[in-house]
Formats: structure tokens, sequence, C-alpha cells
């Protein structure tokens, strides 16, 4: 059985809880399916992602939620968390492994073909790959990849490839055309109004998605 056994890839963003405790968000998100949770709070200390962490993990363990921890291979293991997301400036996916064993996941943000092959060689359990439409929170990576993008990149990969950047329901049934396993997202939950019901709609529209293929 795969280590990746989910289709909705929550990653957190407190600035877009519309002043809501990122925790009870998460909470609802939760309650409402999701099943991986990926804590992204890059500007926290050390020590206050470590106490966010451990909040995290007894929410994500009650719910039998997976824990990705954003960079930081010690807040991982400090907190049990059951892996790592890396970006481009961060420790390669082998020198990770190394530290974490083999039964953690690696994930591994990707924005082409290139950095796609080099993350499944060096050992990522699953990658992100955008972003696929406009968004704020990604735009620093330059204009879209698009769909045809990532249906190259799903179809050169082994491992499950996760659309991100600006995914919405209205877009779900394109990004599952092109062969990914999943999405990847932030706002469409975290500022969503309703965190539980847009997170039960998503992951519907996923497994529709899914039985039409």
């Amino acid at each position: 059985m795969s280590k990746v056994d989910f289709s909705l890839y929550l990653i957190t963003d407190r600035r877009q809880t519309t002043g809501r405790d990122l925790p009870a968000v998460v909470e609802e998100a939760l309650a409402g399916g999701v099943r991986a949770v990926q804590l992204r709070e890059k500007d926290l200390s050390s020590r206050e992602l470590l106490e966010l962490a451990r909040v995290m993990r007894e929410l994500t363990g009650r719910y039998g939620a997976k824990l990705i921890i954003n960079d930081r291979v010690d807040i991982a293991l400090a907190t049990d968390a059951d892996g790592v997301h890396l970006g481009e400036a961060s420790i390669p996916a082998d020198a990770a492994r190394r530290i974490l064993g083999a039964h953690r996941l690696i994930g591994v943000s990707c924005h082409n073909r290139e950095g796609a092959l080099a993350a499944e060689k060096s050992g990522a359990d699953f990658i992100t790959f955008g972003p696929v439409y406009p968004t704020p929170s990604k735009a620093a990576y330059g204009a879209p990849v698009g769909v045809e993008r990532l249906a190259e990149a799903a179809a050169l990969l082994t491992i499950p490839v996760f659309a991100l950047g600006g995914i919405k329901g209205d877009n779900i049934p394109e990004v599952l055309a092109t062969g990914a396993a999943g999405v990847a997202l932030i706002s469409a939950v975290i500022a969503a109004v309703n965190p539980n019901e847009e997170a039960r709609a998503i992951l519907t529209l996923l497994e529709q998605g899914r039985r039409t293929e």
C-alpha cells in the first residue's frame, strides 16, 4: 500500500483564516474529511513553530490524518510528524531520508519537469507541481505552468503528483484529467466561510474524478 493515501493535501496559512484560530480552522477541515495537512508557517520562530506543530500533531492524530512539516526536519522529528515537505532551497530529499528513515513521507515542491525528475530520483514520495493556475501566493514563481506541463509531469513520474496553485472546485476535473493524483491547496479551504463543507465538496469532486478515469 502506498504511503500516499490521500488526494487532498491541505497547506496551512494562518494569514488566510480571516482572523480565526488556525487550529480551529484545520480541525473543521479534518472533520470534513481532510487526511493530510502540511504545516507551512515560515515566519514563526522555531519555538513557536514547535508549539503549533504539537497542537497540529494532536489534532491530526485525533482524526487519523497525516501531518507534514514544511522544510523543518527537526520539528518533524520532535513532534513525531508523518514527514516533511521540501522546497527548492531545502536540503535534498535523499539527505532528509537519511535523517527521517524509510517510513516517513517526503514531499517536494516542483515547478518544472527537471525539478520533478530530480525529486523522484532523490527519493521523494510525492511532489506538488505548480503553480498550475494564477494565484497570489505563488506569484513569486512566475507565470502559471498550466495543465499541459502538469500532464507532462504526471506522465513522466511514477510517484504521485499533486497540482498546486489556484486550485478551486471548478478546475478540479481539468486537473484530474491530466493524471495528477490529487490537489494541494490553501485558500480554497483555509479561507472558506465553512472549511468543513468546502473540504467535503472538494473531496467529493476528487472522488467523482477518480471514478470517471
